[in-house]
């Protein structure tokens, strides 16, 4: 595995670690240089772009707990990483579940889905350049978000 396979494979994961510690700013921080598209038909007019817009997304649909956390793991596996070191780019498709458990929410798979990724190193660090979340099954996502999801 090369250097930059590591350190993009360690993006997916950081994402993961921070949004399951209520850690949104840091969430926000891996997309200071990206974007969030929340499914592949929308015009990138619609995409989150940039730290702030990125904060406001995960600030306005993320249920903290008094623990400051939203009580779930987010497991990313089989992750695919496809890297062009000369252009400075990437690419990555990996699936998604999320897990929730609360004193009267057993644990439970809440969405399962994908994230098709790209990514891109402006400054010499590599960056989250866009996200696409697909959904492919929805659990009870009643006590983790702050709208209602549908397929």
């Amino acid at each position: 595995m090369s250097d930059s396979t590591r350190l993009i494979e360690n993006l997916l994961y950081t994402y993961a670690e921070r949004i399951d510690a209520g850690d949104l700013e840091g969430v926000a921080d891996l997309f200071a240089h990206g974007r969030i598209v929340t499914t592949p038909e929308a015009p990138v007019t619609e995409a989150a772009v940039g730290r702030e817009a990125v904060l406001g997304i995960y600030q306005n649909s993320t249920r903290l707990y008094p623990c400051g956390t939203p009580r779930t793991k987010h497991v990313t596996t089989n992750a695919i990483i496809e890297v062009d070191d000369e252009a400075g780019t990437a690419a990555a498709r990996s699936y998604y579940t999320v897990f929730q458990q609360l004193d009267d929410f057993p644990l439970q798979p809440i969405i399962t889905g994908r994230y098709h990724d790209t990514f891109h190193r402006p400054d010499g660090t590599w960056w989250f350049d866009q996200r696409i979340m697909l959904v492919d099954h929805l659990g009870d996502l009643s006590r983790h978000l702050l709208f209602e999801l549908e397929l």
